[in-house]
């Protein structure tokens, strides 16, 4: 059975205040386009059996109000700032018995993972944007050795 990875890079956050990078919260564009985006994921039926997020305040409200319900939720240190291939060891890292998982991160390393794993040129994801990527193999470890298929691409102002 196909595994299905969604990457999600965090909601808008706010940049008006002087806190460290690390515990910037959402802003009020962020509270708003999260729920929109959880809305729309939960519209195409499928939610992960396991979500990894990185534990930065902006990443942490998103997961919170994009509102899902998943009761597997692992917070990362290494999501913060990491590079492509450090997301790449998490997800090669997943127990096979998961059939889809969902990352919570940060650009710039969102957009180039996406990029990486269709060997798609994606330029940016927008803020709160999910990806969802269809891994042709029952084990994650097998991640990368071949382009996954991208199932869709969804972002707040995109529209259909």
């Amino acid at each position: 059975m196909p595994k299905t990875l969604y990457l999600v890079r965090h909601a808008k956050s706010d940049w008006d205040n002087a806190l460290a990078d690390f515990n910037r919260p959402l802003n009020k564009r962020g509270f708003r386009d999260a729920p929109e985006m959880g809305r729309r994921f939960k519209a195409r039926h499928a939610l992960p059996d396991q979500i990894i997020c990185s534990p930065a305040k902006r990443a942490f409200q998103t997961l919170e109000h994009l509102d899902l319900g998943v009761p597997h939720i692992r917070f990362e240190e290494s999501i913060y700032e990491a590079s492509t291939e450090t997301l790449f060891r998490i997800i090669q890292s997943l127990e096979n018995s998961i059939d889809s998982a969902m990352l919570i991160g940060h650009n710039p390393a969102m957009t180039w993972l996406a990029s990486h794993l269709t060997h798609t040129v994606i330029a940016n994801l927008p803020t709160c944007a999910i990806v969802a990527l269809e891994l042709p193999s029952n084990q994650w470890n097998e991640i990368g050795e071949t382009p996954l298929k991208l199932l869709y691409l969804d972002y707040p102002k995109k529209t259909d």
